[in-house]
């Protein structure tokens, strides 16, 4: 039987992979940033809000790192679904960046909320979208159409 670790929000599963190890590894990242979040959620109120704080903007850095670093390969294989996906990067750096602007503002803001948040779409956007181009990816390889790795 398999037991859920209780200090850990998310864990990366092969099933989210998108054949492209770099990507891969920023996904990684991604997941592993949302889980110290939620650590930091765990925490007494003013050791959560100070750590909260610190990695909210590590997260915010490292999501707009990620999205141009994933657009870049997407632009260089031609991938037709690019303006959707840009879309819906800048559609969550927005939600992102209001969230981190109420929290430093000391407005409503409940941290677990929005670490549920950033779990819920960074998996549907990796299960949905980014497999899109996974499979875009894996078909060029098939046809002999892109050589070595991304």
């Amino acid at each position: 039987m398999e037991t859920q670790r209780l200090d850990v929000l998310i864990e990366w599963d092969d099933r989210y992979s998108v054949g492209v190890p770099a990507i891969d590894a920023q996904h990684k990242q991604l997941l592993e940033l949302t889980n110290k979040l939620y650590k930091a959620c765990l925490k007494g109120e003013a050791a959560a809000k100070l750590e909260f704080e610190d990695t909210l903007h590590e997260a915010v850095d490292y999501v707009r790192f990620h999205f141009s670093a994933e657009e870049k390969i997407l632009e260089q294989i031609h991938y037709p679904g690019l303006l959707e996906q840009k879309k819906q990067h800048a559609e969550f750096v927005k939600e992102v960046m209001e969230g981190a602007k109420k929290f430093q503002d000391g407005k409503t803001f409940v941290p677990n909320n929005f670490v549920r948040f950033l779990k819920e779409w960074i998996l549907a956007h990796i299960a949905v979208s980014d497999q899109r181009y996974g499979e875009y990816i894996e078909n060029l390889h098939k046809k002999g159409m892109l050589t070595g790795t991304l």
